[in-house]
């Protein structure tokens, strides 16, 4: 059994061919594969890199724009405030020239109606006066037709009448 060769323990020249075609396959590794695969490596992690730096510069956007869009959000709740403010005082102003229109409308009327009543009150002491001037008139003729029936006593009424009238102008002049 010694002479039969070991499974365990290989030829000198089984090892040969064995370090021989290592390398061999070494050689052609070494020579085409190896540089291939370190490239595609190379290629895999300039991508990898570049993804997290797109990424990175996303997150980066995304931030830019999240402060942004709360920028603009408060500036358009200054402008609405701004807006409800302006609302206020131009619903105010309105407000004010309205009741001061109605306050010269009303003064404008009363003022009209003060002069309708001035004048209505004129025409109705005019017509008071010549209606009591006619009954005057009336009463005095009634009065002076019965107590002038006689000549005589309309003589002395004559009389009487332009003596008080030459009274009159002596005491004038």
């Amino acid at each position: 059994m010694e002479n039969l060769p070991s499974i365990l323990t290989p030829d000198v020249g089984l090892l040969f061919w064995m370090l021989a075609a290592f390398l061999v396959v070494f050689f052609c590794l070494a020579r085409f594969g190896f540089p291939v695969i370190i490239k595609m490596v190379d290629e895999r992690k300039q991508y990898i890199d570049g993804s997290l730096s797109k990424a990175h510069e996303a997150s980066e956007r995304l931030a830019h724009i999240k402060q942004e869009g709360e920028a603009l959000l408060q500036e358009a709740r200054e402008r609405q405030a701004e807006i409800m403010k302006e609302a206020a005082a131009t619903r105010e102003a309105i407000v004010g020239r309205a009741q001061e229109k109605a306050h010269e409308e009303s003064a404008r009327i009363i003022s009209e109606a003060k002069k309708q009543i001035e004048m209505e009150k004129q025409s109705a002491i005019r017509e008071i006066r010549a209606q009591v001037a006619e009954l005057s008139v009336q009463i005095a003729e009634k009065v002076l037709s019965e107590q002038l029936s006689s000549d005589k006593a309309q003589m002395a009424l004559i009389d009487r009448l332009l003596d008080d009238v030459s009274q009159t102008q002596v005491k004038d002049k």
